[in-house]
């Protein structure tokens, strides 16, 4: 039988000033969900980032407030204090290999070069958790990644994140009973609208 999740950390970068940008679609999940839990995420020193405890779902929410190419810290801290396994990490990160509006959930593979990954990886010692992977998509040169992620989508671009965070949020009953198929089923379906041709 599969572990039930008892983590999901959404990655992103501390301020005012990422708040809206890429990088910090992980951010924006897990701040939907926790309002839709009806769960508080206060600011806990020990875990060094901002977390809450959903009880009635036996859940923590975690926002690493380390930046994102050290969110290894805040999740080894927080897996270590409540002995939670690997297998019971849900990482929601943005996408760089999907369009926006598409989403992605899997357990383990590679870290397609996501700093917030590589940090968590090498700090758990094993790929082996699951991940939400939220397409932002591409700037279609390597050298403009990290100019595009620090920067916010454009409006269309932003209402299609949403869309795709919706649909991750609608297979919530799902995860949370570890039915991992279905809640695959759901959120790895292309959006129903049309999006507009990549040009």
């Amino acid at each position: 039988m599969q572990s039930a999740l008892r983590l999901i950390v959404g990655l992103g970068n501390p301020g005012a000033e990422y708040s809206e940008t890429r990088h910090n679609a992980g951010f924006w999940f897990c701040e939907r969900l926790a309002r839709d839990l009806g769960v508080n995420l206060a600011r806990e020193s020990r875990f060094r980032g901002l977390a809450g405890n959903a009880r009635a779902e036996g859940l923590w929410l975690l926002l690493p407030q380390t930046f994102m190419n050290r969110s290894g810290e805040a999740v080894q801290a927080l897996m270590h204090f409540y002995r939670i396994e690997p297998a019971q990490l849900l990482v929601v990160h943005d996408e760089l290999d999907l369009p926006p509006g598409q989403a992605r959930l899997k357990f383990g593979g590679g870290l397609g070069g996501h700093n917030g990954l590589k940090d968590i990886t090498a700090r758990l010692g094993t790929q082996d958790y699951w991940r939400l992977r939220l397409g932002i998509g591409h700037p279609g040169d390597r050298n403009e990644v990290v100019n595009y992620v620090l920067k916010p989508p454009r409006k269309e671009e932003a209402g299609e994140i949403d869309a795709a965070i919706d649909r991750a949020l609608l297979a919530w009953p799902q995860l949370a009973k570890a039915d991992y198929n279905a809640a695959m089923q759901r959120i790895n379906a292309k959006p129903a609208t049309p999006t507009k041709e990549q040009s």
